[in-house]
């Protein structure tokens, strides 16, 4: 059986380009890059080369560039950093919106156990941070801000770059997690007008295991691993050269090519949409429908749990989603659609299907030739009477 993969917001396939420089450094650049001798300078080259294809697609300085281990890491470093730079100060507030990924809440949460105090602000009903929300929320003890730059469950662009001269306003840092992105759309730090970003590898045709975090020059921020002088004291740790060459192969290719893919990507979706709306009764699309990240589209079926449709899909041979993959195990509600003020229904019977690289036409019609029956067979083994498609 030929398998459909519809889950790279979870993660993506490495690109061939990226799995042959992985290959090579592998082989021959074997040095510590913090080596004086030839061997160690040529993985510091390496490695800057690296970092600068990294900048590049970010707009950014090459010096602005941590590399860590992932998102996760950059989010963590991000905001503990952030907050413990500026402990002594009255600023004691942070503030993210409802709808974050794990590694931004449960920070915030570790931070609140300290006697930080943390603000969750609310989204509406197609998962957009308002700027006035997000406003009223701030106070003039509000050290950071954190609103992720598109969502990973229903792909929602947010106003970053109005969010963030609320808070320069009112004097707090802003940080977004551009995991999501990166990639995919055209990404500016200078435009955004952010202090702090994080990436990942494995989100545009990378290797896991290896992310970065971008800091505006002069952004005081506490190193969060202790050792050495890595990263320019902000990561102590020898770099992972492989996956950090395969990080700069990836962001290559992304400025290479990425705006055609996700020509190619959206166009793909709008198939997918269009084939499941109007061939699946109960279905509706969630989230914005139009500041969406190409690739990504989170679809409610009525009077079908999700975890059933899931397991279904992928006995076919579909590989999709029901939420984030970092949480989506713990077989909860999505605190996304909660956050949007969906019923427990609703928040229980979505998948998230997300295109990529390698994905065909041939294949979304196949997912859009399989659904309807596997969709009929499950609704036929529940007792539920029916619900309208649109009930929140």
């Amino acid at each position: 059986m030929m398998r459909i993969y519809l889950d790279h917001n979870a993660t993506t396939p490495v690109a061939p380009e990226v799995a042959d420089a992985m290959a090579q450094a592998l082989r021959t650049t074997f040095g510590n890059p913090s080596s004086v001798h030839t061997d160690g300078q040529q993985a510091k080259t390496a490695l800057d080369e690296a970092r600068s294809a990294v900048a590049r697609l970010l707009g950014a300085e090459p010096t602005e560039i941590v590399f860590t281990s992932g998102g996760s890491e950059a989010d963590n470093l991000a905001i503990r950093g952030a907050a413990e730079a500026l402990a002594g100060s009255r600023r004691r507030h942070l503030v993210a919106s409802a709808i974050e990924h794990e590694a931004v809440l449960q920070t915030l949460k570790a931070l609140a156990k300290q006697g930080w105090t943390t603000t969750l602000v609310g989204v509406d009903a197609s998962g957009v941070v308002t700027p006035e929300r997000v406003a009223e929320a701030m106070t003039d003890h509000t050290a950071l801000v954190s609103v992720m730059h598109a969502n990973n469950e229903i792909g929602t662009i947010q106003p970053v770059a109005d969010v963030a001269r609320l808070a320069h306003a009112r004097g707090a840092l802003f940080h977004t997690d551009a995991v999501q992105t990166v990639g995919k759309l055209p990404v500016d730090v200078r435009a955004l007008g952010v202090d702090l970003l994080s990436l990942s590898a494995h989100k545009l045709n990378g290797p896991k295991g290896v992310g970065a975090l971008w800091v505006r020059r002069g952004t005081r921020l506490t190193s969060q691993m202790t050792g050495g002088k890595q990263e320019r004291n902000r990561r102590a740790g020898t770099e992972n050269v492989p996956a950090i060459v395969g990080f700069g192969a990836a962001a290559q290719r992304a400025i290479d090519t990425g705006l055609a893919d996700a020509d190619r990507v959206a166009a793909l979706r709008a198939r997918l949409e269009h084939g499941i709306l109007t061939r699946v009764p109960g279905t509706m699309v969630n989230g914005d429908p139009a500041q969406r990240i190409a690739n990504t589209s989170n679809i409610s079926f009525d009077r079908v749990e999700a975890e059933s449709l899931l397991i279904a899909l992928d006995l076919d041979g579909i590989g999709v989603s029901t939420g984030s993959a970092c949480s989506s195990g713990a077989l909860e509600p999505s605190h996304v659609l909660r956050a949007m003020g969906f019923s427990p229904h609703r928040t229980q019977n979505s998948i998230r299907f997300s295109l990529g690289l390698g994905n065909t036409a041939d294949e979304v019609d196949r997912v859009v030739a399989v659904l309807p029956d596997i969709v009929e067979r499950l609704r036929s083994l529940t007792r539920r009477g029916p619900r309208p498609a649109a009930a929140r």
